[in-house]
Formats: C-alpha cells, structure tokens, sequence
C-alpha cells in the first residue's frame, strides 16, 4: 500500500492527476486489493486483519532506501556550508533550488522533510535577527511578537502550494495558532497597557497557551478522523500536528496547574523543577496529567503523545521518590528504571492496551477512531 501511495503521489508530481484524485483513488484501490501485496490481498479476502499486528501505521514513509538517506546529508552538510560562508541569502535559494530537484520531481519524502526545517530555520533566524536590532520591536513583547511570526504563514503556505510537504502545511497551520496567540497578546497588551503580558499576567497568559493548545488538538483530530486508515496525506499532516501539539497541550496544562495551585498556598512559582520537588501534591498532579495523556495517545493511536510526558514522568517520579525519603544515590537508577518500564510496557503492549481501552468506548466513538490491529 505505500508502494501504490508513492506511485500516486509521484503521478500528480508528474501533473497526470491532481493531489486530490491521488489522495481519493488511493482507499478507493486499496479496498480493492490494487497494488497490494498478494498476502494482504488474500488475508483481505478471508476477512483477516493486517498480517502484521505490529506494524505501524502512525508514521509518514520518510525512506524508501539508503539513496535518500545519502541525498539529505548532502543537502545539511552543503546547507550548514552556505549557512557559514555565504550571505543570509544563498541559503534560502539553494533551498528553492534543491526542492525544485528533490521535491518537485524526484519526489524525495525525507529531503522534502529536512529542506522544509531549513526554510522555516532561515524564517526564523532572519526575522529574530531583524527583531533583536531593532529597539523598538525587541523592546515590546507585543508588537515583537507579531513581527516575529508573521512571515512564516505567507512562506509556508508557499512552500506546500509549490511542493505539497505535508510538514509544510502542519508547520503552515502552526503558524496560524502563533499569529493568533501574538494578536491576542497584543491586544491584551492594548487594553492593559502592559509591553510584556506573560511577565505580568502568568496566570492570564498559561490559560491562553492552554486553548491555542486545545484548538490545535482539535484541528490535528480533524485531520485524523478524516483519515481513520491512514492511507492519505491527511494522516501525514495529522502525525506532525500531533507531534507537536502533544508537548503544547502537556506543558500548557501542568504549568497552569501548577501555578493555580502553588498561587493558592501563596507560593511564587519559578519553573516545573521547583515546583515539583517543592510538594508532593505538585509532583502527583504532573503524573496524573502524564498519565491522561499517555491514555488519549492510547485511543487515536498516536504515540507522540507517550513521548511528550517522559521527562516530566521521570521527574515527577523523582520527586515523589524524594518526598518518601528514598536514598539520594538510588534515585536516579530507579527513575531510569521506571520510566523504562513504562515505555516498554505501552510499547510492547500498545495494540492489546488500545484494544481493551478502545472497547470501553461508545460504539460510535470506537467507529469513528483508527481501526484496532
């Protein structure tokens, strides 16, 4: 199936069909057993699942062999060159370059992956460079900010109309939510007379990161659910939304737990470490929020959001160890151990562990998520 999927997606590179008719036909001739293996054609016709339980259907095909893996340390190694000894501009169109080669008409997909970071790389360095030497911007956090990301929408979206990179529209859509959160903060800033509202409205400011997280949460899902088999781009585009909303709705959530809590004992917050090992309420409520997180990775089958809480896991796991008097030199062996077998556990067992939590669901729920394997 990712054999046809290429094939596809090469044919509307060549302008044979269009990137919608790919992404339709592909369902249409997977169900009907075209270009599928003849194993999983047979197993299809007795009714059988996937031959291989295991396999993973959550991550974008980057490889199709050692030639791409030797094209992209070209092109970082010829890129950090130009980065060093030329100006700030004969990066970014060996980049338009490089994509029109790789991307446009070989079709590259980790090339296509690597040159996209490099674009939204020299966005960022330009426009930081801009910011940071100018008073007036790099003075007021407001105004900076919305200087800082509006660049990004207007090249991104140009780089996925040109080469259709499903990391270009994820990284597109990003920007979006960051030109929202700038706009609200300048706003709030307007109206508060206030240059830098995180500093002076923390509280305020964690609830806003918290439903910008939310909002892109919700729009990964979109793009999830829409592709409940994973065979479209769609899916590609929902694995990066995931990969980083996971981490943002994370965060967002245990700091404003944390500083609602701390604020209510009437303790200063000062960062995630000193919280945590600063009560064992704290410590408990960051392992809750790991632990519901791990669980909604569980039921839409994304693993990002496992990954995302390991090192607050591993620190509230300290803490707790720390506040029930264990030795000083053992702790750190046995937080390494925990949070190893707890990556082992759900990674081994994350088809079963899916399975039983998914089967608890309503049925309309259960219809609409990834297929069990």
């Amino acid at each position: 199936m990712s054999e046809l999927k290429v094939a596809l997606e090469d044919a509307a590179g060549e302008g044979i069909i269009s990137s919608g008719q790919a992404e339709r036909l592909l369902p249409y001739l997977t169900a009907r057993n075209i270009g599928v293996l003849p194993a999983q054609a047979l197993s299809s016709q007795h009714g059988q699942d996937d031959p291989n339980p295991l396999e993973d259907t959550e991550a974008p095909r980057f490889v199709r062999g050692f030639h791409d893996v030797l094209i992209t340390i070209g092109v970082i190694v010829l890129l950090i060159g130009l980065w060093g000894l030329a100006n700030r501009y004969a990066p970014i169109l060996a980049i338009v370059v490089l994509a029109e080669i790789l991307v446009r008409r070989q079709r590259l997909a980790l090339p296509a992956v690597v040159l996209t970071v490099a674009l939204a790389a020299w966005v960022f360095y330009t426009v930081v460079t801009y910011v940071s030497s100018t008073p007036a911007l790099s003075n007021d956090f407001t105004i900076g900010a919305i200087v800082l990301v509006a660049p990004f929408p207007l090249s991104l979206a140009l780089f996925y109309w040109r080469y259709r990179v499903p990391l270009a529209l994820a990284l597109f859509l990003f920007s979006l939510f960051g030109l929202f959160l700038a706009a609200v903060f300048y706003a709030v800033g307007t109206v508060t007379g206030s240059s830098n509202v995180p500093a002076d409205y923390p509280i305020q400011t964690m609830m806003i990161l918290l439903v910008t997280a939310l909002g892109s949460f919700i729009l990964a899902m979109r793009y999830d659910l829409s592709d409940p088999q994973r065979v479209t781009r769609r899916s590609d585009v929902a694995f990066w939304l995931h990969l980083a909303t996971a981490p943002a709705l994370l965060y967002s959530t245990i700091l404003l737990a944390l500083r609602l809590e701390l604020a209510s004992n009437g303790i200063v917050f000062t960062n995630l470490t000193d919280a945590l090992f600063g009560g064992y309420l704290q410590a408990v409520t960051v392992l809750v929020a790991v632990l519901v997180m791990m669980l909604i990775g569980l039921v839409i089958d994304r693993r990002a959001f496992v990954t995302a809480g390991l090192v607050s896991l591993g620190l509230a796991t300290a803490a707790i160890l720390r506040h029930n008097n264990a030795g000083l030199d053992k702790v750190g062996f046995l937080v390494l151990m925990i949070v190893g077998l707890v990556v082992l556990v759900i990674g081994i067992g994350w088809a079963d562990l899916r399975r039983l939590i998914v089967r608890c669901l309503p049925a309309g729920m259960q219809a609409r998520l990834p297929a069990l394997r």
